[in-house]
């Protein structure tokens, strides 16, 4: 095993550890504002755990799916924003 898989490995635990993280303040946030920005990190976590499955499968189309569910969150994120300042 060479020195760049050991850094990806261990980059792939600590995303885990984030996204495990960001869950864990998703169900428990005490506002929906705590709950929409873990539900953003959590969104960001799996965009860069994506990322790193497509560069160890040398597949890059999972990347094409990385940026659809990207743009699909970012718009998410600013309706769920907008209805939260003051409804739709």
């Amino acid at each position: 095993m060479t020195n760049i898989d050991l850094i990806i490995y261990i980059s792939v635990g600590v995303m885990s550890m984030a996204m495990l993280l960001g869950l864990i303040r998703f169900i428990k946030g005490p506002s929906v504002v705590d709950r929409v920005i873990a539900f953003d990190s959590l969104t960001i976590s799996s965009l860069a755990l994506i990322g790193v499955i497509a560069v160890l499968s040398g597949r890059m189309i999972y990347m094409d799916v990385a940026i659809v569910y990207a743009l699909l969150s970012f718009i998410g994120v600013i309706v769920v924003a907008k209805y939260i300042q003051k409804g739709l």
